[in-house]
């Protein structure tokens, strides 16, 4: 069983808008709420701790029916992702030892399937590192010029795009990201801070469709994806 740590206290800026993308509503509830029940819903995850900005949200906002059916523990965020997934290990249960895993899933990714995260609990917790949930680059990548067009080609081999949720112990994780902010580092992700010092997280491939919410058009594809879901 494993702790999950949803990062929830970003604007959202890229998306526009007053509402911060993760509170807009799909089918009735927030994205934020569909996130914690794909996590909540996993018979691996014991409990959840949610990473808000101050004051940011009410219970509404991110509860189904009431209950997630597993504990969820609300602490305060910070300025950016790292500190945020850093108040969240720091709230993490006294029960949650410095060697377990824990999991950080983005709270705009609503569109987790059980079976991508059977399958980063089995083969992380089996890495001594620890792992992600990624997908191979398919496209073909251009590098762009100052003047906007196109310099060359490149190639997409060995090019995999990360996604969530990312595994890793706690101590190291919270080790890792304290390193990169006492550098001046802002991380992009938490494998990035692992990175930093000399680790491998293992690459688990999952479905293309665990897509972060960053555009309208994003929120469109999860309704559609939803109501196939549900129908």
């Amino acid at each position: 069983m494993t702790w999950a740590i949803v990062p929830a206290a970003g604007r959202g800026t890229r998306f526009g808008g007053d509402v911060p993308k993760q509170y807009l509503e799909v089918a009735g509830r927030s994205v934020l709420a569909h996130t914690l029940d794909a996590l909540a819903s996993h018979s691996g995850i014991t409990g959840l701790v949610l990473v808000l900005e101050e004051g940011a949200a009410p219970e509404s906002a991110f509860r189904a029916d009431g209950t997630l059916g597993r504990p969820c523990l609300i602490t305060a965020g910070g300025a950016s992702r790292a500190d945020s997934v850093l108040a969240g290990l720091a709230a993490l249960p006294d029960s949650v030892r410095a060697d377990e895993f824990v999991l950080v899933h983005d709270a705009a990714r609503p569109n987790l399937a059980h079976a991508d995260l059977d399958a980063l609990l089995e083969r992380g917790r089996a890495d001594p590192v620890g792992a992600i949930l990624a997908a191979p680059v398919r496209d073909t990548l251009k590098r762009a010029g100052d003047d906007g067009g196109i310099d060359g080609t490149e190639p997409r081999e060995r090019l995999w795009r990360a996604l969530t949720p990312q595994l890793f112990r706690r101590l190291q994780l919270t080790r890792a990201l304290e390193a990169a902010a006492a550098a001046g580092v802002a991380v992009t992700d938490e494998a990035m801070a692992m990175e930093r010092l000399g680790a491998r997280p293992l690459l688990v491939e999952g479905a293309d469709d665990n897509f972060k919410i960053t555009t309208p058009a994003d929120l469109a594809r999860f309704a559609f994806e939803l109501a196939r879901r549900t129908h």
